[in-house]
């Protein structure tokens, strides 16, 4: 029986939340599963993801294949980071020493894009005002 780990749907119309669950790849999107793992939902800002993440170390371990957007949540949570360095037989230690390497950088690239959003947001918010007073000056001319 091959095994998928992937998204289930849930939630209400236009307010998508997702399971992420290890399924029968043959079972349909929405149908029976074997475990539910995590929880993933897209709506909220930043998106909430909610793996455990021993049980896809184990679901991954015994050989099931996560579909594209799994593979990117485990990725984003560092699951397939921790899964490659236990691969490669380290210690626990060096282990946790990289992850935290990993964290702080993550950390380090949330924040950049965060200013980068706040720069991009403020720059339109003062081309439209300068856009509206622009309008309300050749109007009053005319």
């Amino acid at each position: 029986m091959a095994v998928k780990l992937r998204l289930k749907r849930m939630g209400k119309k236009k307010q998508p939340v997702y399971k992420v669950v290890a399924a029968d790849a043959r079972s349909p999107r929405d149908g029976k599963f074997i475990e539910a793992i995590g929880l993933y939902n897209p709506k909220t800002e930043p998106a909430t993801i909610e793996i455990k993440e021993d049980r896809a170390l184990y679901w991954l371990g015994v050989g099931a294949q996560p579909t594209q957007t799994v593979r990117s949540l485990l990725s984003q949570k560092g699951i397939l980071l921790k899964r490659d360095l236990m691969k490669r037989g380290l210690s626990e230690e060096q282990i946790a020493i990289r992850m935290e390497e990993w964290k702080k950088l993550k950390e380090a690239q949330i924040a950049e894009k965060l200013k980068k959003a706040e720069k991009t947001k403020s720059k339109k918010q003062s081309e439209k005002a300068e856009d509206k007073s622009t309008e309300e000056n050749s109007a009053a001319e005319v």
